[in-house]
Protein backbone atom coordinates (compact mmCIF):
# COMPACT_ATOMS: atom_id res chain seq x y z
CA UNK A 1 0.00 0.00 0.00
CA UNK A 2 1.51 3.23 -1.49
CA UNK A 3 1.30 5.94 2.04
CA UNK A 4 0.50 8.89 0.86
CA UNK A 5 1.11 10.18 4.92
CA UNK A 6 3.94 11.15 6.44
CA UNK A 7 2.54 9.75 9.32
CA UNK A 8 2.74 11.49 12.97
CA UNK A 9 4.64 14.91 13.68
CA UNK A 10 5.13 16.90 16.76
CA UNK A 11 3.40 20.43 16.46
CA UNK A 12 6.25 22.49 17.49
CA UNK A 13 4.01 24.85 19.49
CA UNK A 14 1.06 22.85 20.40
CA UNK A 15 3.35 19.71 21.19
CA UNK A 16 0.80 17.42 19.63
CA UNK A 17 1.43 14.85 17.51
CA UNK A 18 -0.25 15.31 13.88
CA UNK A 19 -1.09 13.77 10.91
CA UNK A 20 -2.54 14.05 7.57
CA UNK A 21 -4.25 11.45 5.97
CA UNK A 22 -6.14 11.23 2.66
CA UNK A 23 -9.41 10.00 2.77
CA UNK A 24 -8.77 6.24 1.63
CA UNK A 25 -6.10 5.94 4.88
CA UNK A 26 -8.74 7.07 7.42
CA UNK A 27 -11.16 5.22 6.34
CA UNK A 28 -9.06 2.19 6.25
CA UNK A 29 -8.12 2.83 10.08
CA UNK A 30 -11.49 3.56 10.74
CA UNK A 31 -12.22 0.24 9.19
CA UNK A 32 -9.96 -1.92 10.88
CA UNK A 33 -10.74 -0.42 14.24
CA UNK A 34 -14.55 -0.67 13.67
CA UNK A 35 -13.68 -4.45 12.73
CA UNK A 36 -11.79 -4.73 16.09
CA UNK A 37 -14.47 -3.42 18.29
CA UNK A 38 -16.67 -6.00 16.43
CA UNK A 39 -14.61 -8.91 17.02
CA UNK A 40 -13.78 -7.54 20.99
CA UNK A 41 -17.14 -8.45 21.41
CA UNK A 42 -18.70 -10.95 19.43
CA UNK A 43 -17.06 -13.83 20.86
CA UNK A 44 -18.27 -14.80 24.14
CA UNK A 45 -18.03 -11.04 25.22
CA UNK A 46 -21.15 -9.52 27.00
CA UNK A 47 -21.68 -6.07 25.99
CA UNK A 48 -22.07 -4.03 29.33
CA UNK A 49 -25.45 -1.60 29.05
CA UNK A 50 -25.83 0.81 31.82
CA UNK A 51 -25.74 -0.97 35.31
CA UNK A 52 -25.71 0.12 38.99
CA UNK A 53 -22.16 0.83 39.39
CA UNK A 54 -21.83 -1.14 42.70
CA UNK A 55 -23.12 -3.89 40.86
CA UNK A 56 -20.53 -3.22 38.00
CA UNK A 57 -17.92 -3.39 40.36
CA UNK A 58 -19.04 -6.97 42.03
CA UNK A 59 -19.25 -8.81 38.43
CA UNK A 60 -16.80 -11.16 38.27
CA UNK A 61 -18.35 -13.42 35.61
CA UNK A 62 -16.17 -12.99 32.95
CA UNK A 63 -14.63 -15.41 30.25
CA UNK A 64 -12.61 -18.08 31.84
CA UNK A 65 -11.17 -20.18 29.09
CA UNK A 66 -8.81 -19.13 26.07
CA UNK A 67 -10.61 -17.47 23.77
CA UNK A 68 -11.05 -19.72 20.44
CA UNK A 69 -10.40 -16.99 18.09
CA UNK A 70 -6.33 -16.57 17.05
CA UNK A 71 -6.77 -12.81 17.42
CA UNK A 72 -8.25 -12.78 20.76
CA UNK A 73 -5.53 -15.13 21.85
CA UNK A 74 -3.05 -13.02 20.84
CA UNK A 75 -4.72 -10.22 22.39
CA UNK A 76 -5.77 -11.87 25.52
CA UNK A 77 -2.65 -14.81 26.17
CA UNK A 78 -3.28 -16.83 29.35
CA UNK A 79 -1.79 -14.95 32.07
CA UNK A 80 -0.11 -18.57 33.71
CA UNK A 81 1.08 -20.63 31.20
CA UNK A 82 1.84 -23.83 33.90
CA UNK A 83 -1.59 -23.58 35.87
CA UNK A 84 -4.46 -23.61 33.87
CA UNK A 85 -6.74 -23.15 37.11
CA UNK A 86 -4.88 -19.79 38.12
CA UNK A 87 -4.82 -18.71 34.24
CA UNK A 88 -8.69 -19.42 34.24
CA UNK A 89 -9.01 -17.03 37.66
CA UNK A 90 -6.95 -14.89 35.83
CA UNK A 91 -9.20 -14.07 32.82
CA UNK A 92 -12.28 -14.31 34.41
CA UNK A 93 -11.18 -11.29 36.80
CA UNK A 94 -9.61 -9.28 34.07
CA UNK A 95 -10.96 -10.12 30.68
CA UNK A 96 -14.31 -8.27 30.28
CA UNK A 97 -12.55 -4.64 31.12
CA UNK A 98 -9.39 -5.77 29.11
CA UNK A 99 -12.01 -6.01 26.25
CA UNK A 100 -13.31 -2.70 26.58
CA UNK A 101 -10.42 -1.33 27.42
CA UNK A 102 -9.46 -2.35 23.94
CA UNK A 103 -12.57 -1.24 22.58
CA UNK A 104 -13.11 1.83 23.82
CA UNK A 105 -9.60 3.13 22.32
CA UNK A 106 -10.50 1.35 19.06
CA UNK A 107 -13.63 3.64 19.54
CA UNK A 108 -11.16 6.42 20.04
CA UNK A 109 -9.49 6.35 16.76
CA UNK A 110 -12.71 5.99 14.78
CA UNK A 111 -14.06 9.30 16.85
CA UNK A 112 -11.35 11.50 16.14
CA UNK A 113 -11.24 10.95 12.36
CA UNK A 114 -14.84 11.41 12.29
CA UNK A 115 -14.08 14.64 13.97
CA UNK A 116 -11.54 15.82 12.22
CA UNK A 117 -14.06 15.56 8.80
CA UNK A 118 -13.97 11.77 7.59
CA UNK A 119 -17.39 11.74 6.17
CA UNK A 120 -19.19 8.69 6.34
CA UNK A 121 -19.42 7.44 2.61
CA UNK A 122 -15.91 8.69 1.49
CA UNK A 123 -15.29 9.78 -1.90
CA UNK A 124 -12.41 10.64 -3.88
CA UNK A 125 -12.42 14.17 -3.86
CA UNK A 126 -8.84 14.70 -2.84
CA UNK A 127 -9.55 15.69 0.58
CA UNK A 128 -7.30 14.75 3.25
CA UNK A 129 -8.47 14.44 7.07
CA UNK A 130 -6.00 16.73 9.39
CA UNK A 131 -5.24 14.72 12.85
CA UNK A 132 -4.20 16.67 16.03
CA UNK A 133 -3.76 14.91 18.81
CA UNK A 134 -2.97 15.50 22.71
CA UNK A 135 -0.87 13.08 24.49
CA UNK A 136 -3.50 11.08 26.37
CA UNK A 137 -5.10 10.47 23.14
CA UNK A 138 -1.86 9.87 21.45
CA UNK A 139 -0.98 7.24 23.90
CA UNK A 140 -4.86 6.17 23.39
CA UNK A 141 -4.24 5.34 19.82
CA UNK A 142 -0.72 4.00 20.34
CA UNK A 143 -2.38 1.36 22.08
CA UNK A 144 -4.77 0.94 19.58
CA UNK A 145 -2.25 0.77 16.79
CA UNK A 146 -0.52 -2.10 18.33
CA UNK A 147 -3.76 -4.44 18.70
CA UNK A 148 -4.63 -3.36 15.23
CA UNK A 149 -1.19 -4.74 13.65
CA UNK A 150 -1.09 -7.41 16.34
CA UNK A 151 -5.14 -8.82 14.96
CA UNK A 152 -3.52 -8.19 11.37
CA UNK A 153 -0.59 -9.98 12.19
CA UNK A 154 -1.93 -13.22 13.65
CA UNK A 155 -4.36 -13.48 10.37
CA UNK A 156 -1.68 -13.02 8.03
CA UNK A 157 0.31 -15.40 10.25
CA UNK A 158 3.95 -13.04 10.14
CA UNK A 159 7.01 -14.18 11.43
CA UNK A 160 9.95 -12.46 12.43
CA UNK A 161 12.48 -12.38 9.71
CA UNK A 162 9.64 -13.82 6.68
CA UNK A 163 10.22 -10.45 4.65
CA UNK A 164 11.69 -12.67 2.05
CA UNK A 165 8.41 -14.49 1.56
CA UNK A 166 6.32 -11.94 1.61
CA UNK A 167 7.89 -9.74 -1.39
CA UNK A 168 8.22 -13.24 -3.19
CA UNK A 169 4.34 -12.66 -3.49
CA UNK A 170 2.93 -11.29 -6.37
CA UNK A 171 1.89 -7.33 -6.52
CA UNK A 172 -1.91 -8.40 -7.06
CA UNK A 173 -1.98 -11.12 -4.20
CA UNK A 174 -4.65 -9.97 -1.26
CA UNK A 175 -2.12 -11.18 1.55
CA UNK A 176 0.77 -8.98 0.27
CA UNK A 177 -1.67 -6.01 -0.21
CA UNK A 178 -2.96 -6.90 3.60
CA UNK A 179 0.84 -6.97 4.35
CA UNK A 180 1.57 -3.77 3.16
CA UNK A 181 -1.37 -2.37 5.22
CA UNK A 182 0.27 -3.99 8.39
CA UNK A 183 3.55 -2.64 7.74
CA UNK A 184 1.48 1.20 6.84
CA UNK A 185 -0.13 0.64 10.90
CA UNK A 186 3.85 -0.07 12.20
CA UNK A 187 4.88 3.23 10.38
CA UNK A 188 1.97 4.69 11.99
CA UNK A 189 3.54 3.42 15.49
CA UNK A 190 6.80 4.38 15.00
CA UNK A 191 6.25 7.73 13.99
CA UNK A 192 3.88 8.23 17.03
CA UNK A 193 6.10 7.10 19.46
CA UNK A 194 8.33 9.57 17.94
CA UNK A 195 6.47 12.41 17.85
CA UNK A 196 5.35 11.57 21.79
CA UNK A 197 9.68 12.06 22.71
Amino acid sequence: MASSTTGFVRHRRSKRAIATFSVFEADLLRSLAAQLVELLHNESAVLKTERDPLEALLDFSGPTTEPEDPVLRRLFPNAYRDDGEAASEFRRFTEGELRDGKSRAAGTIIDVLEEAGLPAEPTDDGISIDVELDEATALVWLRSLTDLRLALGTRLEVEEGDEEYWYSLPDEDPRLQAHHIYEWLGFLQETLVHALR
